[in-house]
């Protein structure tokens, strides 16, 4: 591919625009010396189930920049550490997999949990009792007693029914995954606990001996649990919290102020009984499901800000973060509340595939694969999630058994009618994370150009792993092939994704990058054109490549983007990434500084072919950077994100 350069008044020689300019020293002993070829993995799974997980050949760094839309991958840009990624091993799950010989069990569970020769699954959701996943005739808790009668010294407390199936299950995970972490949840406290004593919705009782007789029966799970052998790393208190109205299954409509005394009860006794298990809030939807506000009872708040509200409050300091489900609003949630409580995790810890009562297989298949894809395995992880966790582990072909609750809902697993084990969407999306990202692994910056909504453009996630090694999940929401480049370091690769496929690149992190991206929180933006809307030129500077700046028009010599960073700011390099529009950025262009947004000095000017554009401005400090195109061209011209980088001092 073609590189580009910049001529820069009477520097004109000096001065060069460089489409790939970030250099390496050598690697750390034991990784491979940048100097070798550099190769990534490829594994892809299609949603016509051609490619399963299918390991294609390796695709080699080069040093050629590319012209294609580009995700720049960056290790020195970090955020959440991850836990996992996985389901849940209900009842329903237990009963399904208990149906298989032992020898077939085995093997489902070696497909699920081993790291190696299955997809690794190292994050599990275990209910707390029944949920509307299990295979008994009715519903139960771990202290039912007759109607009328209480239990408050909690003699009739007994995990014995978990002991039959669900625990032999987990403890052969924790062998076959000794990184595997639990969440335990609630779907109702005991009905004896309850308004209308009844598990099927109704409220917790307002009284202190309740709550402190359920937060002693929270406890007892934790420590029973513990000595079969399956420690609980976090706990929630209520499953779906503003879920009032239930399906034939156990729910309880517990408002904020009483999540809230729960865990100020709660807390204390787990800190000493089981300090490693951590409390987590809401576990619910990223926003107030319809039906919920609907049946909020007459007078009452609907309390749509249901976690911000627990994380104001004082029961906030027993609290790691927040749970979240996938059954209204969108992931963006989870990032507006991370702004809001940048100090609290967020751990996404639902979704079940489900599909139409005149669906395919073949529909649901590719409808589940790249929802989730785009949704759960990079929208979530995307915007601060811990985990990203799947509804049932295995059904069967009728999606059951269920007693209530969700008719149409998937598994990871289908165990067929003729006996024979199929796996499903669910099963590729959670394994291409759970199997190359690790528990520990952090995720870290990558360009992204798809949304969860569906734009029709290539969306990813990256992450280091804890042995060196670099996981990018990549979907093409396209269902025609799309192409994109990848570029760490000075190295970039090309490779053109089937339509919907969802693939994952793995290599060794062996470079040390020679630039350091400048933050840029203050930034604003104006354009000339102005674009779609006033405001659409901060669009450009919202650190978001998915979102973009567009002239709306062709180009013409004289259009600009003006960038004020709000305070005069060092850099080296100046990056237009006109995003996943491929044709966008501008044929001919000047790049302009300030320091008093009144006298401007041209820095650099050149031309392009690529959707990306580096320009080297050394040692310059301003405070604001003018755009202009110096060319005419049939195409518009949008950036998508202006990014300023710092030498670091490393070389090669």
């Amino acid at each position: 591919m073609r590189r580009t350069t910049a001529v820069v008044g009477a520097a004109a020689a000096a001065v060069t625009l460089l489409a790939s300019t970030v250099a390496a020293d050598a690697a750390p002993r034991g990784q491979r010396p940048p100097d070798r070829p550099l190769q990534a993995r490829v594994v892809v799974t299609t949603p016509d189930r051609a490619e399963l997980l299918h390991e294609r050949a390796p695709v080699t760094f080069g040093r050629a920049a590319s012209d294609a839309p580009t995700v720049v991958v960056d290790p020195t840009q970090r955020f959440q550490p991850m836990d996992g990624f996985g389901a849940s091993i209900t009842d329903s799950s237990a009963d399904v997999l208990y149906r298989l010989s032992p020898a077939k069990r085995e093997q489902a569970m070696r497909s699920l949990f081993d790291p190696r020769s299955g997809i690794g699954v190292s994050f599990l959701r275990q209910p707390i009792g029944s949920s509307d996943f299990t295979a008994a005739d009715e519903h139960w808790t771990f202290d039912d007693v007759p109607a009328g009668e209480t239990d408050f010294p909690l003699r009739h407390f007994s995990i014995a029914r978990d002991e039959r199936q669900v625990l032999p299950l987990l403890r052969r995970a924790k062998q076959l995954n000794p990184q595997l972490t639990v969440l335990a949840t609630p779907w109702s406290p005991p009905a004896w606990m309850k308004t209308g004593d009844s598990l099927v919705g109704a409220r917790l009782k307002d009284d202190p001996k309740v709550y402190d007789a359920y937060a002693r029966y929270l406890v007892r799970f934790v420590q029973a649990y513990a000595r079969a052998g399956v420690p609980v790393d976090y706990l929630t208190v209520q499953n779906e919290p503003q879920n009032r109205a239930p399906k034939e299954y156990p729910g309880t409509d517990l408002p904020v102020r009483q999540e809230e005394k729960v865990i100020e009860a709660l807390g204390p006794m787990l800190r000493k009984a089981s300090p490693r298990t951590k409390i987590l809030a809401y576990d619910h939807n990223w926003s107030t499901h319809p039906d919920d506000v609907a049946t909020t009872p007459p007078g009452e708040d609907p309390e749509t800000d249901y976690p911000y509200q627990v994380l104001s409050s004082k029961a906030a300091r027993w609290v790691a973060g927040t749970a979240y489900h996938c059954y209204s609003g969108d992931p963006s949630a989870q990032s507006a509340l991370h702004d809001a409580f940048p100090h609290k995790g967020i751990w996404f810890t639902e979704c079940s595939g489900s599909h139409g009562p005149t669906d395919t297989d073949e529909q649901i298949f590719r409808g589940t694969l790249t929802w989730h894809a785009r949704n759960i395995i990079i929208g979530t992880t995307r915007n601060w999630a811990r985990s990203a966790v799947n509804w049932n582990i295995a059904l069967d072909e009728r999606g059951g058994p269920h007693l209530g609750g969700c008719d149409t809902c998937t598994g990871l697993l289908t165990l067929m009618d003729d006996g024979s084990v199929r796996k499903d969407a669910e099963y590729y999306t959670i394994g291409h994370a759970a199997k190359f990202v690790r528990p520990g692994a952090v995720r870290i910056a990558s360009t992204s150009f798809g949304t969860t909504g569906w734009n029709g453009q290539v969306m990813d996630v990256a992450f280091r792993n804890p042995d060196g090694t670099i996981a990018l999940v990549a979907h093409n929401e396209n269902d025609d092939p799309r192409t994109v480049a990848v570029r760490y370091g000075d190295r970039t690769f090309e490779y053109t994704l089937p339509g919907g496929a969802l693939a994952t690149f793995t290599w060794p992190d062996v470079l040390r990058s020679r630039w350091a991206q400048v933050p840029t929180p203050d930034a604003t933006a104006a354009a000339v054109p102005a674009g779609n809307a006033p405001d659409v030129a901060a669009m450009a500077v919202d650190g978001d490549a998915s979102t973009r700046w567009t002239t709306g028009a062709a180009q013409v010599p004289g259009q600009h983007l003006d960038v004020d960073l709000g305070r005069a700011t060092r850099f080296d390099r100046v990056a237009l990434d006109s995003g996943g529009n491929l044709g966008d950025q501008a044929r001919g262009w000047s790049l302009a500084t300030s320091r008093d947004g009144r006298t401007w000095r041209t820095v650099a000017s050149g031309t392009s072919t690529a959707q990306l554009t580096e320009i080297a401005v050394p040692h310059n400090r301003s405070r604001w950077l003018r755009v202009s195109t110096t060319q005419a061209a049939d195409a518009w011209w949008s950036v998508a994100d202006v990014r300023l980088y710092r030498s670091t001092g490393h070389h090669r």
